[in-house]
């Protein structure tokens, strides 16, 4: 029996299956896998195009690529096209993807179109992320597609280059983690808590050389948009990717979204995108859903976050040496006194949105807390759709009407405040409550400090000035 033989008789993850699916060849630890879409956006392409062109290599397949524009995108005027772009650097890289798609026939969401957006919402809500597929971009959070089981991950430029070429990518296989989440969220707890939870579990490399796979009640329990935002933040925590496997939820986000044909011949072959029983992980851990409350982050990276009733970590509490410097250099970035509660913490910008929680559930979401409330008077916040179709959605909802009423800045899409591009980033000294996936330092602006949260919870910041648990407002 060959080894690819033996590998679809024994029990496999469903990592596993996605890998052998895709496997071209194999040597020597290194393998090439195929890859089914190539996203491409303005910040991380030049290089690879530039490179391409270099050689004189044509792109191989055009038809499974897909570009747009999202990083350097301002979030107001758009309609004016790129070249009323005040930032030089930005209007250069925008022209370039133009310019790039244009010479080598791919498909190209330029700022305006409504299908353009940021990469990771795009692609999803069009129904070009599919069960079992393997996808790649120059964007770390590349991880979100993997909501759908899909083996989703973020590639450098040279691996752009090379998958423009050649439609295959060289990589080393990666282990296998299972995170089990038995039993229900509370009601107003999230997917964002969830994630900022599993990262804390596992720190800022607690994953590395791993593929995490979601499991269990509560992971089942969410929607294709919270399975999004947890895939999202594998990779705050090492991961390589991150898994859901697809099930009824996933078939029918799809069916929505694909011509009925394609869906009913599709689906066969997406069921068979699971775990089987007795598959083994070289790693496991397991939560219980109900001891999950809402989470904040306090420090300078995704796994210095805690539940909104506790208070900030002592440096004395930690057990190594390392880590009471790394809460001590936290703690001093961000202003904040160990000891303290994290709740009551006031904050100076509110910024909603991102390849994390910019679809159209987290706005309503943060909408549904909005509602009849006025953002305080000392607070500037924000809230940027992820995509032209998430805003025209929200709109034909009325939601933006919430936000504009309330006092928030009803923008256009893009990374925005998540990247601090164009205007949209903090100043010195300023505290920011978030729903994008990083809290490092100077992340939003240099010298700016970041919370992380939920909409829900960002949303009640607004209201309040402060960090404030949102079920608790009158």
């Amino acid at each position: 029996m060959s080894s690819s033989e033996q590998r679809s008789s024994a029990p496999r993850t469903l990592y596993e299956k996605l890998w052998d699916a895709h496997l071209v060849a194999e040597e020597n630890g290194e393998a090439i896998l195929y890859i089914d879409l190539h996203m491409l956006h303005e910040v991380t392409s030049p290089q690879a195009f530039a490179g391409l062109a270099e050689h004189g290599r044509k792109i191989r397949r055009p038809d499974l690529t897909l570009a747009m524009a999202d990083h350097c995108v301002p979030t107001t005027g758009q309609s004016q096209g790129i070249e009323a772009v005040e930032d030089e650097q930005s209007r250069a890289q925008l022209a370039m993807l133009n310019h790039n798609s244009a010479a080598y026939g791919i498909e190209h969401y330029t700022i305006g179109d409504i299908r353009n957006g940021i990469v990771h919402v795009v692609g999803p809500e069009q129904g070009r992320t599919q069960p079992g597929m393997t996808i790649v971009c120059g964007d770390s959070h590349t991880s979100t597609h993997g909501a759908f089981g899909a083996l989703a991950f973020g590639i450098g430029t040279s691996e752009i280059e090379h998958v423009l070429a050649t439609q295959a990518i060289r990589q080393r296989k990666s282990g296998n983690l299972r995170v089990t989440v038995n039993g229900s969220l509370a009601p107003g707890v999230t997917a964002k808590d969830l994630a900022l939870t599993i990262v804390s579990e596992l720190s800022v490399d607690g994953a590395t050389g791993h593929v995490i796979e979601y499991c269990g009640d509560a992971i089942r329990a969410l929607s294709m948009e919270g399975r999004m935002t947890l895939c999202n933040m594998s990779i705050e925590a090492g991961a390589r990717a991150g898994l859901v496997a697809p099930d009824d939820v996933t078939y029918d986000y799809l069916k929505a979204r694909m011509p009925a044909e394609t869906w009913a011949a599709s689906l066969p072959r997406w069921k068979k995108f699971h775990s089987d029983p007795g598959a083994r992980f070289d790693h496991e851990i397991i939560l219980d859903a109900s001891t999950i409350s809402p989470v904040v982050s306090w420090g300078i990276n995704p796994a210095q976050s805690i539940a909104i009733e506790a208070r900030i970590p002592e440096p004395s509490e930690q057990k190594e040496q390392k880590s009471r410097a790394i809460t001590e250099r936290a703690l001093s970035y961000m202003a904040l006194q160990a000891g303290s509660p994290i709740a009551g913490t006031p904050i100076d910008r509110v910024f909603i949105g991102s390849c994390t929680n910019g679809r159209i559930e987290d706005l309503r979401a943060a909408a549904a807390v909005l509602k009849g409330r006025t953002v305080h008077p000392r607070i500037n916040a924000i809230v940027v759709p992820g995509s032209g179709m998430v805003r025209h959605m929200a709109e034909q909802e009325g939601l933006h009407t919430i936000f504009l009423d309330a006092g928030f800045e009803w923008r256009e899409p893009g990374c925005s405040m998540c990247a601090a591009m164009n205007n949209d980033r903090l100043t010195q000294g300023q505290r920011c409550a978030s729903t994008s996936n990083r809290n490092f330092e100077n992340r939003q602006g240099p010298g700016g400090r970041t919370h992380l949260m939920s909409p829900a919870m960002a949303a009640a910041a607004a209201v309040t000035g402060e960090i404030t648990d949102f079920r608790t407002l009158p």
